[in-house]
């Protein structure tokens, strides 16, 4: 019988929230962390994880501390890097034993990876816009922790993503040796909009759910 429940976790003595959905038979668990402006509930994640509900897997969405708090600065990697580990030890405890990946949009992802190369243990990551630099700042890439992740990484990310220019993000993948892949949106911006396209964030999120469907049958 599929199941779902909202509660909190706590680190630092900060509580933040988290809302877990299992469909029927889920295959894998997938953690999603949100980017930096926007909370777990934003119809983009609501989105992405309804449609990996209905293609069977696990998803159990949270909040970094600083959201719950009203805060409008991210939390410092320390701490989300901390809250992670929480989510990915509580997502464990609700599993059947299948594998659970960690996912995040933007800042989410980038926190993702920083504590899976720290030791945390996850079946795999799946980034939905990884923020190689900051716009404008291509000098200032982000990528020295990713060589140190031995778990698959797939990389969905829009073509036209002022925090990803191509040409480096396509250097990384490329020195990341066979354990990444990246799956390119034409058109797309780092929210995934193309830009002459109706599509409510919603339908946006939907859409990037087979990929990663694909991506951990694959590396089932």
């Amino acid at each position: 019988m599929a199941s779902s429940e909202r509660f909190t976790l706590q680190v630092d003595g900060a509580d933040f929230t988290c809302a877990y959905f299992r469909p029927d038979g889920a295959t894998a668990t997938v953690a999603i962390a949100h980017g930096a402006g926007a909370g777990m509930d934003h119809p983009f994640l609501i989105g992405f994880s309804d449609a990996l509900n209905a293609a069977g897997l696990a998803t159990m969405r949270f909040n970094f501390p600083y959201m719950d708090q009203g805060k409008r600065f991210p939390d410092r990697p320390p701490k989300a890097i901390a809250a992670w580990r929480e989510v990915m030890a509580s997502a464990e405890e609700r599993s059947d034993g299948e594998p659970v990946w960690a996912c995040g949009k933007s800042f989410g992802g980038r926190m993702a990876s920083m504590a899976v190369s720290e030791g945390m243990e996850a079946a795999g990551l799946a980034f939905l816009g990884y923020p190689l630099h900051p716009p404008g700042k291509p000098e200032k890439i982000r990528d020295e922790h990713l060589y140190s992740v031995g778990a698959p990484m797939l990389f969905l990310q829009g073509s036209n993503d002022s925090f990803a220019r191509k040409d480096l993000l396509d250097a990384v993948i490329s020195k990341l040796e066979g354990r990444a892949t990246l799956q390119s949106v034409p058109d797309a911006d780092h929210s995934f909009a193309v830009k002459g396209t109706r599509r409510s964030p919603q339908e946006i999120g939907a859409s990037l759910a087979p990929a990663l469907v694909s991506f951990i049958a694959r590396n089932a």
